[in-house]
């Protein structure tokens, strides 16, 4: 009797801690299984660090291959690729290379390949001889791929065919500099670019020694991937392999299993379609879907086609997707960043209980975030286990003189929860910042001392967010001279640059402006003229679009007589931001870039309209 009566007391504990537990730590079991998950990685980590020799995430694919050889690793436009195949075919890659460009260890290969098999098996190939991979955007062009090479001391480039002319554009310089190109062809008839697939196929696909890339550890550069900043010009971020695992591990911790299907549409040259996407593959041992670029009219086809159950976004493609009808689908988790609140609830609504991962990182950083409870609007929560193995804080900032705010002493003030502040993370040596390759001072730009003690190190985000009262983390704004557009980094002093080489611009200050229903900002630029000359429409919508990718050509112009400029001479662009682009409350002349016409016309009120009720596309 007794003994009922004790277990009936348990019971009743029980229950009580359970309401307790419900009622004051509603997200408790989540919490608990992100921080089991991200205990579990640390361990592996650690584990990885020790093993002489360091245990890579080729490695880790090299285990993958002798558990399932015949399983698919690639889908790929009708095609599939098995394990083993992809791993004979980086095999001759890797001999190729090694023959004809002579490549050894730490030697830097730079990748100017589109979205597909080659760029997996050419990547894999020169890990297993120990060369770091310059990952090229493929959209840039002249200046700034010449800034690519050099920046990371690449002595080879490889190519894809359809890139050709964009590499023969720059060859006389790259010649000069002594780089060496192949091309992905056959055959090429242009001196000083060799064609490669020949050589590759020609290649033996037996393995090749360990001992290529021996002195590889957790620290050596495994990685450049290109992030574009204040400086105008794309920075060669240094990846490391602790940090590529570190993002390998993102789908583990999102809840992705050794039997989903990974659905990767997002560049490879950029870290989500790379590391969280293809090396977090290898990480679990999936099957990839890959495309070429997104396509809204074929993305639930490929879903139901090949099964898919995780998918990647950007807050563009989870939009253009809610464009579509409703579909039957597999898909269980999407992982992916800067995705609206609305949009996030009407892609819920019209394709079902979908586990959103929406998530906050960059690709330098030092700290990152995941939304594991799915909470619209947020990307991630304040988890005290996080914030002890990576601290990071929050603290005020003034937006107008792009600075943080000091006390009296010197130092940084935290913000309040609730408050809108600049995110830091403290520069450890388990949570490093490496820094940018061939760009001292932009490294030291990104290192904020003095935050909370004297004599601190933290990392500079350059990102405003807040912590709300549940311990919630929401994405703000950006600060500086980058906005976002189309899922990539606008550097406004880039695009300054191309405009005022146009004859009849003296100054051009370019910054972001809000658009209704668009995620990110819009470019636009303010302008003054030469004296007696008139905007020529014409000749600056060449030059924009011979000089700049899609997303960071201004699609508004506004022509002013003086531009506003600070003490030290910096252009103002705050009020700029605010005041917009509708023609009704500004009185400067505004232009617009008109695809069809193929040049800017003014922009009139019709056309204001027209935007914003989504008649014309941006």
């Amino acid at each position: 009797c007794k003994t009922g009566a004790g277990w009936n007391v348990l019971a009743g504990l029980a229950v009580l801690c359970f309401f307790y537990i419900s009622a004051f730590c509603p997200h408790f079991g989540e919490d608990f299984a992100y921080i089991l998950r991200s205990i579990k990685c640390g361990i592996r980590l650690t584990k990885y660090k020790k093993i002489k020799p360091f245990y890579s995430i080729l490695d880790c694919f090299l285990d993958a291959v002798k558990r399932h050889p015949k399983k698919i690793f690639v889908h790929f436009e009708g095609r599939s690729y098995t394990y083993g195949e992809v791993d004979k075919q980086s095999n001759k890659v890797a001999r190729a290379l090694q023959a004809e460009a002579r490549l050894k260890e730490g030697d830097t290969v730079a990748l100017f390949l589109a979205n597909e098999p080659s760029f997996i098996w050419t990547w894999l190939g020169l890990a297993k001889l120990g060369c770091p991979a310059a990952l090229l955007n493929f959209n840039i062009r002249s200046k700034s791929l010449l800034h690519c090479f050099s920046c990371c001391g690449a002595k080879v480039i490889i190519a894809s065919s359809e890139l050709q002319d964009a590499v023969e554009e720059v060859l006389p310089t790259l010649r000069e500099q002594g780089i060496s190109v192949y091309l992905m062809s056959d055959s090429c008839s242009v001196q000083g670019i060799t064609a490669l697939s020949d050589k590759i196929s020609k290649a033996s696909d037996q393995p090749l020694s360990r001992d290529l890339r021996a002195n590889i550890h957790i620290r050596s550069t495994a990685l450049y991937i290109y992030t574009s900043g204040t400086t105008g010009l794309p920075k060669a971020a240094i990846v490391t392999h602790e940090r590529v695992w570190a993002a390998s591990f993102l789908q583990s911790i999102s809840g992705v299993t050794a039997e989903d299907i990974f659905y990767i549409n997002l560049p490879l040259y950029h870290s989500a379609g790379f590391l969280i996407g293809m090396t977090g593959a290898i990480e679990r041992g999936i099957t990839i879907v890959l495309k070429r670029k997104f396509s809204a009219s074929q993305f639930w086809d490929d879903c139901r086609k090949y099964d898919i159950t995780v998918m990647q976004y950007i807050g563009e493609t989870l939009r253009y997707l809610c464009n579509t009808p409703k579909k039957n689908h597999k898909v269980r988790i999407a992982i992916g960043n800067g995705v609206r609140t609305d949009v996030w609830s009407e892609f819920l609504h019209r394709f079902g209980d979908i586990k959103v991962r929406e998530l906050y990182a960059a690709t330098e950083g030092n700290i990152g975030f995941v939304n594991y409870t799915s909470k619209i609007g947020a990307v991630g929560r304040v988890n005290f286990v996080h914030r002890f193995f990576f601290p990071y804080t929050l603290i005020k900032f003034d937006i107008e003189k792009e600075e943080p705010v000091r006390d009296s002493q010197g130092l940084c003030i935290e913000a309040a929860v609730g408050e809108t502040g600049l995110l830091v993370g403290r520069v450890t040596k388990r949570s490093p910042f490496v820094g940018y390759a061939g760009n001292k001072e932009q490294t030291e730009k990104k290192r904020l001392r003095d935050v909370l003690k004297k004599g601190d190190l933290y990392f500079n985000t350059g990102d405003l967010l807040q912590f709300d009262k549940d311990n919630f983390v929401y994405f703000q704004d950006r600060v500086g001279d980058t906005f976002r557009w189309k899922g990539e980094n606008v550097a406004t002093s880039e695009v300054a640059d191309i405009l005022t080489m146009v004859h009849c611009i003296l100054e051009a200050n370019v910054y972001g402006v809000k658009v209704e229903g668009h995620e990110g900002r819009v470019g636009m630029a303010a302008l003054t003229l030469e004296e007696g000359q008139k905007f020529d429409c014409s000749a600056t919508y060449t030059q924009v679009v011979n000089y700049l990718p899609a997303y960071a050509r201004p699609r508004f112009i506004r022509i002013q007589p003086c531009l506003e400029m600070t003490g030290t001479f910096k252009m103002k662009k705050v009020k700029l931001v605010e005041e917009g682009f509708n023609p009704a409350h500004i009185k400067d002349p505004l232009y617009f870039l008109d695809p069809e016409k193929k040049t800017y016309v003014p922009l009139t009120e019709e056309i204001y309209r027209a935007i914003v009720s989504k008649e014309v596309k941006l």
